[in-house]
């Protein structure tokens, strides 16, 4: 990429954040209340995107070979039981990726 090509792209990923960002003040201002199916995502689609996620990552594990089910489970019940004890989602994705990656780095070495 040229020079000029590398600054128009940045600056094109920049307004992109900043309209995602500020999209929502503007179509729902604090003076009005925010309409029950926004609320209802609001609510739901976190946890569905996590279940879709955890299935993206499960879903081309040899179940047969306790060196890919081992370290994938561990990392898994590691992120729940962090999760359900903090209630705080950046410690269970760190420390289950830590625990994963010790597992396949230092255990599990193929």
């Amino acid at each position: 990429m040229t020079l000029d090509q590398q600054i128009v792209t940045v600056l094109a990923a920049g307004a992109a954040t900043i309209l995602t960002r500020a999209l929502p003040f503007l179509v729902f201002p604090a003076s009005r209340p925010v309409p029950g199916l926004i609320r209802y995502l609001g609510r739901a689609l976190p946890g569905a995107i996590f279940a879709l996620l955890v299935v993206y990552c499960l879903r081309e594990v040899n179940i047969l070979a306790p060196s890919e089910v081992i370290p994938q489970v561990a990392g898994l019940a590691t992120a729940t039981a962090l999760f359900l004890w903090r209630r705080d989602m950046l410690i269970a994705i760190f420390g289950s990726t830590a625990v994963y990656l010790i597992l396949v780095n230092l255990v599990f070495v193929s």
